[in-house]
């Protein structure tokens, strides 16, 4: 039984997947942020151009 408790403690595999699933959702929240912010400047600037035009 100690056996299976030291190889448990040594086994840094799930931690790592843990660790590679937060990295991935930082990503994806930067990632939303930044086209959603993206997104919002664009429809202004195309607001505007269509007003200048008499759009």
């Amino acid at each position: 039984m100690t056996k299976f408790l030291k190889a448990f403690v040594k086994d840094e595999q799930g931690a790592t997947a843990v660790e590679y699933g937060l990295l991935v959702a930082l990503i994806a929240v930067v990632i939303i942020v930044g086209v959603a912010t993206l997104g919002k400047n664009l429809n202004t600037t195309f607001t505007d151009v269509a007003n200048t035009i008499g759009g």
